[in-house]
């Protein structure tokens, strides 16, 4: 009578067998951690992706600290960020004026492009973007609410913004129901509330006097003109916090990329990523609200671009973070220093470079047909 022999246990020091290796345009790591074997496995054009937007954000974010009224060299702007600048002027300029600005739109940008690439990888749907399914509109009806019916401003209109987010995402997650997270139910959904939030804010800002119809027009623009340290650390903690809440259930979003059935066969609890994803999601994407007001079209085209440079049918979140990023900064760059002595909210050129982005998508997928 035979015995059936459990194969040996690979060891992190083993040579990895020919057939296991992965795919040469990917880069794959393992070891062991107390005990637990472990592997990374990344794709060599997300790496040179993610690589390049770092190298991006530094340029963009050099000029973004050297430009304006009061000009500052790029030498003197690296000698202000570490206390040692000869110009006390330069100083003042580039870490209490520029630096808050410049960071603050890191931060929305990275929400932005995570809370994108997490709705577009539950719903697997390239529509799947918080500015589509209503999120943004019911977190800016929120702030709209704080802003023309109590008359306040500051963090309050913030926690109203926060508020208006989660009652948006209890009213889409009442009406979808448990199973309607992952399909196309939760688009159909969310376009129908965020219309119905759209013509709620239209019709607050009717009704509202002319001081706080041009306070809430304003901040409906989206802009990062009025920032301090403050209000950035707060936000860039609330999103560093949330992106850790994403460590546990990163491996699940990577196998629905594959599809739902092959992610419950590997052992994924896919009602429980897809409800983490969903509500970290809606807690990016009112944070950015709270910070600047909605800026349009990133959560959107920012997982789409990252996906098609990496060449990959998932976006990634490292990489969508990094190219909204990347985006948000260089359009505040443009609404600063675009027209000479005019200055226009982020919002306004981020809506214009999507809507060029949106007829350039549909004129390539033409061509393709």
């Amino acid at each position: 009578m035979s015995t059936l022999e459990r194969p040996p246990v690979p060891r992190p020091s083993d040579p990895i067998p020919v057939e296991s290796r992965p795919r040469l345009d990917a880069l794959w790591w393992r070891g062991e951690t107390r005990g637990r074997p472990w592997s990374l496995l990344v794709a060599r054009r997300s790496l040179v992706l993610a690589l390049g937007c770092v190298l991006a954000l530094a340029f963009l974010g050099t000029v973004a600290l050297g430009a304006g009224e009061y000009a500052v060299a790029p030498d003197q702007v690296l000698a202000a960020l570490v206390g040692r600048a000869s110009d006390p002027l330069a100083g003042y300029f580039v870490v209490e004026l520029r630096a808050p600005r410049a960071v603050a739109a890191v931060v929305v940008g990275t929400a932005l492009g995570v809370s994108g690439a997490l709705f577009q990888g539950v719903t697997r749907n390239p529509l799947g973007s918080p500015d589509i399914i209503g999120f943004t509109t019911g977190a800016a009806t929120g702030a709209l609410v704080q802003i023309i019916v109590f008359g306040v401003s500051g963090s309050a209109v913030g926690i109203g913004a926060l508020a208006g987010g989660a009652a948006t995402a209890a009213i889409v997650r009442l009406l979808v129901g448990r199973d309607g997270l992952g399909g196309p139910q939760l688009v159909l959904v969310g376009l129908g509330v965020g219309a119905t939030l759209a013509a709620l804010n239209t019709l607050l800002v009717v009704r509202a006097s002319l001081e706080s119809a041009q306070i809430a027009a304003t901040w409906l623009a989206g802009s990062l003109t009025t920032m301090l340290w403050p209000k950035v650390l707060v936000a860039g903690v609330c999103v560093l916090a949330l992106l850790g809440c994403l460590a546990p259930v990163a491996r699940g979003l990577q196998q629905l990329v594959v599809g739902e059935e092959a992610a419950r066969a590997t052992g994924v609890d896919v009602t429980r990523v897809r409800s983490v994803a969903v509500v970290v999601g809606v807690a990016l994407v009112s944070v950015a609200v709270a910070l600047t007001g909605p800026i349009a079209f990133v959560a959107l085209a920012a997982p789409q671009i990252a996906r098609r440079l990496a060449g990959r049918s998932s976006p990634g979140l490292v990489c969508s973070a990094l190219v909204g990023a990347v985006i948000v900064l260089g359009a505040d760059l443009l609404a600063q220093h675009a027209v000479a002595g005019r200055e226009y909210a982020v919002g306004v050129v981020t809506g214009a470079l999507g809507g060029v982005y949106l007829i350039a998508l549909l004129t390539l997928e033409r061509k393709k047909r």
